[in-house]
């Protein structure tokens, strides 16, 4: 197969909330709310910040400086005029997603949280709750049905709000086919209990009904040493995922319910091999005294029935993709955030596929067929397949420069300025995303 004839879809991109959604949210929810809504604000030292209920919540740092030059990334940007317009303007994105020859892309959230854990900021349940509403129809209905066939729709799942309204969430979205719903890796940080109970089986059995997908990004966040360098974040990356991998798969979930699917975004595949073989091997030592029960099967079983797994460039995994299911595999962009391969995704793809000799059968399910196939997602609605391919796509976006450069006005110390406050405590310690150094973040 040569590189202009893959199919790629990305089950893991982010969406920087253009100022936009402000007025989106103030045309869709009560009048009594209507100037409560979330809106962004400029401070006075040039940066920007989502307001919410008094809070302010940043939404860049590492998370949106693709297009930047790579020496810029430790003064992050910290307002829209600093960022690639493709980040946050949903017609900009397709052109970047075109000229990265991608497909189709399932983007999670960025301010709101994961799962929708910043609308909280009183104890108004009210008041969160049309919010998250609004904003997965803002996401449903604007960011993807804008350009329908071009994004996999993933809601917030409102996890702070408990697993009743959950369910009743994951159910109206479904109707607006949206089968994909973003939850936590750690409720119990936010007052909710973690996942080892069954306070959450409402939300576990209408995934387990509709097929809709419970998807966790990167798990955990670690006790990093006080003086840890920042290198020790993205690297460690996935083995957090790992670790919450085991809770997940240790915990009552998948057994009570057998067709629920889930996705860990993110998190790479490489250390998967090992995972499973240490899963059977701890089933086998010590289930005799732990009382775990997988019934007639092994726990890698169990885990490849359930789990869809995600990388960026992995050839360790690509290797070993039959020891962790070649129908589990799936790819992602990553785009915009520091790790992503944008925009030359599709030649460092091609090169690990290459490497380890990947016959075309298995490229089609890594690349698109998985994806497609977990979220419900038929990728030639809308085109035919001969225009799908990274190289249809790209001659449609001769025109984009993908040139790094620094955009609008960029203020060093501002910006750090602004990261030492906002971006490390709002992003790496609550949000479990990759922002700032380490030494910054102290919540």
């Amino acid at each position: 197969m040569r590189t202009e004839e893959l199919i790629l879809v990305s089950v893991d991109d982010h969406v920087v909330e253009p100022p936009s959604l402000a007025e989106y949210l103030k045309d869709h929810v009560p009048a009594k709310y209507k100037e409560r809504v979330p809106r962004v604000i400029r401070r006075e030292n040039g940066t920007d910040a989502w307001l919410v209920e008094g809070q302010e919540i940043s939404s860049f740092g590492l998370n949106a400086v693709q297009g930047r030059p790579r020496e810029s990334w430790g003064a992050d940007p910290a307002s829209f005029d600093q960022v690639r317009p493709g980040t946050f303007d949903v017609h900009e994105r397709i052109r970047d997603m075109n000229v990265n020859g991608v497909l189709a892309s399932l983007n999670f959230p960025s301010w709101p949280g994961l799962g929708g854990q910043f609308f909280v900021q009183n104890d108004d349940t009210e008041f969160v709750e049309v919010m998250i509403r609004a904003y997965n129809d803002w996401h449903i209905d604007e960011w993807c049905g804008t350009y329908p066939g071009r994004f996999i729709p993933l809601a917030l799942s409102g996890f702070v709000l408990g697993a009743e309204w959950m369910a009743g969430e994951i159910a109206r979205v479904a109707e607006k086919g949206c089968h994909a719903v973003s939850f936590h890796s750690e409720p119990h940080r936010f007052g909710t209990p973690d996942l080892h109970g069954p306070e959450w089986d409402e939300a576990w059995q209408a995934c387990n009904d509709l097929g809709t997908v419970a998807v966790f990004h990167f798990g955990g966040f670690p006790n990093f040493m006080p003086r840890t360098p920042f290198s020790v974040i993205p690297h460690a990356m996935p083995f957090q995922t790992s670790i919450f991998a085991a809770e997940l798969l240790w915990s009552p979930i998948m057994q009570k319910f057998p067709k629920l699917k889930m996705s860990l975004a993110e998190g790479g595949i490489g250390w998967v091999p090992y995972f499973l073989e240490k899963a059977d091997f701890v089933y086998d030592h010590h289930r005799a005294w732990t009382g775990a029960d997988f019934g007639d099967q092994l726990p890698s079983e169990v885990f490849r029935q359930h789990v869809q797994t995600c990388f960026i460039d992995d050839v360790t995994g690509l290797r070993n993709r039959h020891q962790i299911g070649v129908d589990t595999i799936t790819w992602e962009a990553d785009y915009p955030h520091s790790d992503s391969t944008w925009p030359e995704s599709p030649e460092v793809l091609m090169k690990s596929l290459e490497e380890v000799g990947v016959p075309d059968d298995d490229i089609h399910k890594v690349t698109w067929e998985n994806a497609c196939r977990w979220y419900q997602f038929d990728p030639f609605a809308h085109r035919t397949r001969e225009e799908c391919t990274v190289g249809a796509l790209r001659a449609q976006a001769t025109d984009v420069d993908t040139t790094p450069r620094e955009y609008g006005g960029f203020s060093t110390e501002a910006t750090i300025a602004s990261l030492d406050k906002d971006n490390a405590t709002n992003f790496l310690s609550r949000n479990n995303t990759m922002t700032a150094p380490i030494e910054a973040a102290d919540a």
